[in-house]
């Protein structure tokens, strides 16, 4: 089996019409994130979508999933399935969908007949749609996250979400046999290396130190560059990772595998 995965958005923030936050479509029927990017689907390609992974609640991750619901809940006969690990979804019911931010979509028409419904997950272990396979990695952001494998059975790809460096996720991404992309965040340049710290992102020095553990020949793309800072960034990348070939992430994207 062949997937695709099509790149909706990739940005770290907003700021023109080719800048989007974190969504990616896997096929036509999973999302993993639901950040800005998922605005630019018709309403058609929103109601295919019946599985949406999240990798943390921050917003430019899932600011447009309280909408999407909104919007295509009249045209489906089956809930939308979120899964998260459970401090993932404890945020997110707690803090969004609760009535003072947005409606409680998994208690409306009914809790029996609702919108959504909330899949809990664990690290390390599959979960299978159709034969594919998603599988949450560990990281190590300043709230609860993860990272996702995306197996498709002939080729594996591998998205990082947020995170600061990690010896966990590399060494999960090390035991997978058929690697072929990572997508990795590097969110500031070098010159914001403490914010970088304090956030639990990347620059470009310490992504070098992170990739260098990785044992196992790989596309890496680089996501959740800062608008206004993307160039600066991937320079910085190009020349302290040129020995990894890094390509910058884009919106419309698709990589196959």
């Amino acid at each position: 089996m062949t997937m695709k995965l099509t790149v909706l958005g990739c940005s770290g923030g907003i700021g023109g019409e080719h800048l989007r936050t974190t969504a990616l479509l896997v096929d036509n029927d999973v999302l993993i994130d639901a950040g800005t990017g998922v605005a630019d689907l018709s309403l058609a390609d929103m109601t295919r979508i019946d599985h949406v992974f999240l990798t943390h609640t921050h917003l430019d991750h899932i600011c447009c999933l309280p909408l999407m619901i909104d919007s295509v809940a009249d045209f489906r006969s089956t809930p939308l399935t979120v899964y998260g690990t459970p401090a993932v979804l404890d945020i997110l019911q707690k803090h969004i969908f609760n009535w003072l931010v947005w409606p409680d979509f998994a208690r409306i028409p009914s809790p029996e007949n609702a919108f959504i419904r909330y899949q809990p997950i664990d690290l390390l272990q599959p979960v299978t749609i159709a034969g594919r396979s998603f599988t949450a990695l560990p990281v190590d952001h300043t709230i609860p996250a993860v990272g996702y494998r995306i197996d498709s059975g002939a080729a594996s790809l591998v998205f990082s979400g947020d995170t600061g460096p990690s010896d966990a996720f590399w060494n999960a991404l090390n035991a997978i046999d058929n690697l072929r992309h990572v997508i990795i965040e590097c969110a500031f340049p070098d010159c914001e290396a403490e914010l970088a710290v304090r956030s639990k992102h990347l620059c470009p020095s310490m992504l070098a130190e992170e990739l260098h553990k990785l044992e196992r020949a790989s596309a890496i793309h680089i996501s959740h560059l800062k608008p206004g800072q993307m160039e600066l960034t991937m320079a910085e990348i190009d020349s302290c990772l040129g020995e990894f070939a890094p390509k910058m992430l884009r919106n419309g994207q698709v990589i196959e595998f």
